[in-house]
């Protein structure tokens, strides 16, 4: 059996579990898709869609340019095609007919345009989303997956250790030259690609966590936010350290960048089978806070990380999810100073048995 089949067979027992009022999956492109089938596509106007019922062996719909590369990806044996000229209903209807399902799940992320035309085919039955069997699933990573993270943090750590290598040969670099700097080092060490738009934020732009990385030349003394991964095997890595390539950082840096380390280390040290994620949250806003920089902590502690980048769970005050072997989020605290500067420090952890381990390991001081 397929890591893809065990997936989807334990979906199948979570649907039929007493309790449970769906009875069918319907999944369009996207993350849920492949983490079930194996079928790696990008939404199109051309119908393609994954039925899983409660029993019973599930269903591809696809166009006919499709099925052979979707008949090549997956397990799924029964792999059904429509043409253009035809196109999807005499092949959907009689699927879903033959099911008449009272509720159905969809994928979280599905088009509206396909999601209402699901609604119109089925008017007797209810709908609610995927991620209500899905998420408990792939917030626990297999060890498959554990690998393909491992990798890709690898990667990234490696690929930082080349940025702190550059030293002062980095300034007068603008941030937009650095990033690709980074990028290219992804793929020389294994990676594929970014997992998401590359962060470089260079003096004042470190205080915005979300800045889109520009022309700024790097200057002498400027505290650089670097905020990237990679992924392997459709896994992604997500690290941020913030560095001075050179000269003396502005007044009170030294000390936000201690806060900010400290608050790190509390957060992945608060991570333990049991936890709640809003104590890991507090553990590292708490240090932050008794600096007295509470206010300039603008976002959560940390997110989920699987196939997608930002997803369960939230690392957040007050979240209510216990942790569980096999979770892997981010603690990534940070204060922001409008106008001066910003630090980031963020480590990928995973929950292990006995308490944690990081995916990270990179150096997270600020002298390069």
């Amino acid at each position: 059996m397929t890591p893809f089949e065990r997936r989807t067979r334990r979906v199948q027992s979570r649907l039929a579990a007493p309790g449970t009022d769906a009875d069918t999956l319907a999944l369009s492109p996207g993350q849920d898709l492949y983490y079930l089938s194996g079928v790696d596509r990008d939404p199109s106007d051309r119908l393609l869609l994954f039925v899983v019922p409660e029993r019973g062996d599930p269903t591809f719909v696809v166009p006919a340019l499709e099925a052979p590369s979707v008949r090549e990806a997956t397990w799924i044996d029964d792999v059904r095609t429509w043409a253009d000229e035809t196109g999807p209903d005499p092949v959907l209807d009689p699927v879903l007919d033959d099911l008449s399902p009272s509720r159905v799940l969809l994928a979280d992320r599905m088009w509206a345009a396909v999601s209402l035309d699901l609604r119109e085919r089925l008017p007797a039955a209810s709908f609610g989303l995927a991620s209500e069997v899905l998420g408990p699933l792939r917030r626990r990573k297999d060890d498959r997956e554990l690998d393909h993270l491992r990798a890709a943090a690898e990667a990234a750590d490696a690929a930082m250790a080349d940025v702190r290598a550059l030293g002062a040969d980095a300034v007068g670099r603008t941030e937009a030259e650095l990033a690709a700097f980074v990028e290219e080092r992804l793929d020389a060490h294994g990676g594929t690609g970014v997992a998401f738009d590359t962060i470089v934020a260079a003096g004042p732009n470190g205080a915005d966590p979300h800045h889109a990385t520009g022309d700024r030349e790097i200057r002498p003394g400027d505290p650089v936010v670097l905020d990237f991964g990679t992924r392997v095997a459709g896994y992604p890595s997500d690290q941020t350290r913030t560095v001075v390539f050179a000269g003396d950082p502005p007044p009170a840096f030294e000390t936000v960048h201690d806060v900010v380390r400290e608050a790190t280390a509390a957060g992945v040290a608060a991570v333990d089978p049991g936890v709640r994620t809003g104590a890991v949250d507090r553990a590292a806003r708490s240090v932050i806070e008794a600096a007295g920089y509470g206010d300039r902590f603008v976002h959560r502690t940390g997110h989920g990380v699987g196939l997608d980048v930002h997803e369960a769970p939230d690392i957040v005050a007050g979240g209510e999810v216990e942790l569980e072997p096999g979770m892997v989020f981010s603690v990534e605290p940070g204060i922001y100073l409008p106008d001066r500067f910003g630090v980031r420090i963020e480590d990928l952890v995973v929950v292990t048995d006995d308490g944690v381990d990081r995916l990270n390991r990179t150096d997270r001081g600020w002298r390069c």
